[in-house]
């Protein structure tokens, strides 16, 4: 794929061409950083959750999850089953919006469960 921009080093425009290993190459310090991640957040998992996670599996979004294969390196590497959440771009603003819209229902329910 040809990229077009400004050369940070002439600062004159400049096209270049990137293929598949250059942008995963680029992306390896990241998603390691994912994958730590998911790996911390699922050893910290009370033993009562685990279960349903390892049946269920983890569900990805945001723009990271739009990476081809990521889920399969997720799975894995983690052992888990992972899928990519449908609109995984949006999903997590809309989500956000409907619990904003229903603040009350859910301020109820998180204080009921303290």
């Amino acid at each position: 794929m040809e990229v077009r921009g400004r050369d940070i080093l002439t600062g004159l425009p400049r096209s270049i061409n990137v293929n598949s290993n250059d942008v995963t190459e680029a992306l390896q310090n990241e998603l390691e950083a994912i994958i730590n991640a998911a790996k911390r957040v699922l050893h910290e998992t009370p033993p009562e959750l685990s279960a349903d996670i390892m049946d269920k599996g983890m569900v990805l979004s945001g723009g990271s999850s739009l990476l081809r294969n990521v889920d399969q390196l997720l799975s894995r590497t983690t052992g888990v089953p992972s899928y990519m959440a449908d609109d995984a771009l949006l999903c997590v603003a809309k989500g956000t919006g409907i619990a904003l819209e229903n603040l009350d229902s859910y301020k109820r329910s998180i204080l009921a469960t303290k």
